[in-house]
Formats: C-alpha cells, structure tokens, sequence
C-alpha cells in the first residue's frame, strides 16, 4: 500500500513482479500524491491491479489554497490514472480504479430551488461553486474519459481503458476520525465537541439539510462497489445517501445523548451560501440497483450503535 497526499490515503492493491518480492506487498510507501518519483519506483517493483484514490485537499482548505487544491485534487489524480492507463497495457486487462467523489460537485442556486427538488439525480445541477466541487467533477470526467475514450483517434495502438468507478458521498460522520475540514463537518463536530465538553457554535442555519452516511457504510458501499462485476454497471459515477437530517435535528439527537452539550448557531455567510448550493437529498436508484448499495445505518441507529458508543470511547 502506498499512502499519499494531503488530506486522504492513496492505496494501491500490488502485486510483486518478482515472487522474491512478495513479502514487499506489505511495505508502506509514504510520500506526496504529486511525487512521479515514488510512484515510478512503485511501479517499477510491482503490477498494479486496483487504485483506491483517497488523497485530497478538502472542502474549506481549498478555498482557501485553490491552486494548491488544483495541483492535488486534478494533477494528482491525472497522474494516477496515467499511471493505471499505463499498468493496464502492460498487464492487458484494465485496472481497476476507484475514486470517492462529493455532493460538492453539485451547485444549486438557490434555497427555494433547493428544497423545491426532487432527490437529485446525477446528471443534474453540475455548477459546482467550490473550486474542491470542481475539482471532483472534472476528475469524473476525465475517470470517464480514461475508461471510456481514451487516445480514441490514435492509429496502431492496442485499446486501452481504465476501470474508473466513482461514488458521490454525501457527508460522513465517523466515531474515529476528526473532522478536519470538510463544509459538511457541522454535523461530526457538533458531535465531538460535545463528547469533549466544548462549546460549539455552528456555522449554518438550524434549518440547514444536506445528506450524511456514517462512516462505516460508506467504507463498505466503496468496497462493495470495487467488488460489482464491471459488465453489471451501465454507469460510472454514483450517488449515495443515507439519512437527510437538518442541523437543528443533528443537535436535537446529540443533546439526547450529551444533554449538557452547548451548540449554539451563528451562522457564517460564505460557508453557508456553499452548503445550501448542495443537495437536500439525492437519488441513489443506481447505486441499489447495479452493485446493491443498502446502508446499515439510518439516523437513529448510526447515532445509538455507532457514534455515540464510539466516540465515548474515544474521549472516555
């Protein structure tokens, strides 16, 4: 496994070249997503067969760095999936290659549109106004191209393609991980602070609504997607959901559990102008129905099984 980037983990399933090498499958390669250096050194002692491409300049940082997040969030991921193009010629078989993208790639203009909606579909509404919603939906696009059309007018070449499977995550509330960034991060650090005592002042409107999945069924639709039959899938890029609660319920079900917890809203302009631009639900049919995605957990259940148990633990 090789882990790089920014903000997330690049892991690469290896396969050695040499059977001599096949105790090095274990070894951790820690470096920069940019760095061509570390990943022709990877390549050069292994056969690549599935990317997992988690390494990313969140939400709220790239506003605030977006070049920087171009360079990560596009450059980087260009250079994976030359990468994979690359592996698959040479193994004769795609590779696998599997990237989570964002509700951020959606931009709707207003909140009366908004709530007005019907569940999103994903060919709708694609006017990110965040330059990490852009990033994400011009990496679909070129995750498509790779796939699909990739050097499509060259002449005596073998066809090459990548196997580029997408997921479009609402946000995620994990027990494990600090928020670190993310412009859906109201809902997990609503819940963190409490379980430590801290104050918090969140930064949307009570009557805020995006949707949110708890962490552990958005590591296994990931996988369960890896594992779907490529001749199963008619699409790419999918969306996902699991419970659409508005910021005023999240603090409501967090004060069940930590009732001395004090969250309070002062709403901040920019923030929440980007996270009402964002779904109040999308459509996931794709998803059920081509590679079976059914999240375990809906609000209720993620908060009395899987937050709250966790997170006390954590800060016990």
């Amino acid at each position: 496994m090789a882990e790089a980037g920014h903000d997330g983990i690049l892991a690469l399933d290896l396969n050695p070249i040499d059977s001599s090498m096949q105790e090095l499958c274990r070894e951790t390669f820690v470096g920069d997503i940019l760095d061509r250096d570390l990943m022709e050194r990877i390549v050069s002692r292994f056969e690549v067969r599935e990317i997992y491409h988690l390494a990313a300049l969140l939400s709220t940082r790239a506003e605030f760095t977006p070049e920087t997040a171009h360079r990560v969030n596009v450059e980087g991921t260009m250079g994976l999936l030359q990468l994979a193009i690359e592996q698959s010629s040479w193994r004769g078989r795609p590779v696998k290659f599997l990237f989570p993208s964002s509700i951020a790639v959606y931009g709707l203009p207003d909140v009366p549109q908004k709530m007005a909606s019907e569940p999103i579909v994903e060919h709708k509404w694609l006017t990110p106004r965040t330059m990490y919603g852009c990033n994400k939906l011009y990496c679909e696009n070129l995750g498509r191209y790779f796939g699909r059309h990739y050097r499509q007018l060259a002449t005596g070449e073998d066809s090459r393609s990548v196997d580029f499977r997408s997921i479009r995550f609402p946000g995620l509330v994990s027990a494990d991980t600090v928020p670190s960034g993310g412009t859906s991060d109201y809902g997990p650090e609503m819940l963190h602070a409490a379980a430590r005592g801290d104050d918090y002042p969140c930064f949307v409107r009570p009557d805020t609504i995006i949707p949110f999945m708890a962490m552990p069924d958005a590591v296994n639709a990931f996988l369960d997607m890896a594992q779907a039959d490529q001749a199963d899938l008619k699409s790419s890029v999918f969306n996902i959901t699991a419970f659409s609660p508005t910021a005023e319920e999240f603090r409501t079900e967090v004060l069940k559990h930590f009732p001395n917890a004090n969250i309070t809203f002062e709403p901040d302009l920019k923030r929440q102008t980007i996270v009402d631009s964002w779904p109040a639900q999308v459509d996931d049919r794709a998803a059920r129905e081509e590679w079976g995605f059914k999240p375990a957990y809906d609000f209720e259940r993620a908060f009395s099984e899987y937050l709250v148990p966790g997170i006390r633990k954590r800060y016990a």
